[in-house]
C-alpha cells in the first residue's frame, strides 16, 4: 500500500466518520473501523461496526443511503482529483477480535 493511499483511507475514514456522527439518529453506534481504497482511487470501501450487534443490518442500511452524503462531504474537504466509488461492509475481523477477547477473558475466568 502505497503513502497516498494510506492517507486517503484515512482521510475517507474520519470525514465518513463525522458525518455520520452529524446524521446518525443514535438507534446504535455505528464505528468506521477503517477504509481502503484501491490501488488506482477509483474504489473503496468503509468498514464498520455496531453495538448492539442486532442492529447491525439497519446500521448497514443507514451508512449505505448516508453513501451520498459522504461523497459531497469528501469532495468539498478532500484534495482529490476523483472521489472514489464508495461501498459499506461489516468488519469481520474487528469481530473476529473482539470474539477472540472475550473467549480469553473467559479462559482466565476459568483457571481462577
Amino acid at each position: 500500500m502505497t503513502i497516498r493511499q494510506e492517507k486517503v483511507n484515512e482521510e475517507i475514514r474520519r470525514y465518513a466518520a463525522e458525518t455520520l456522527l452529524r446524521t446518525s439518529t443514535g438507534g446504535s453506534l455505528i464505528t468506521i473501523t477503517r477504509a481502503e481504497v484501491s490501488p488506482d482511487l477509483k474504489k473503496g470501501i468503509i468498514y464498520i461496526t455496531t453495538i448492539p450487534k442486532d442492529k447491525e443490518t439497519a446500521a448497514l442500511h443507514f451508512v449505505e443511503r448516508q453513501l451520498g452524503e459522504i461523497r459531497k462531504v469528501l469532495g468539498q474537504k478532500m484534495k482529490i482529483r476523483a472521489l472514489p466509488y464508495l461501498s459499506v461492509a461489516i468488519d469481520i475481523g474487528e469481530q473476529n477480535r473482539q470474539r477472540i477477547d472475550e473467549l480469553s477473558i473467559e479462559a482466565e475466568k476459568l483457571e481462577k
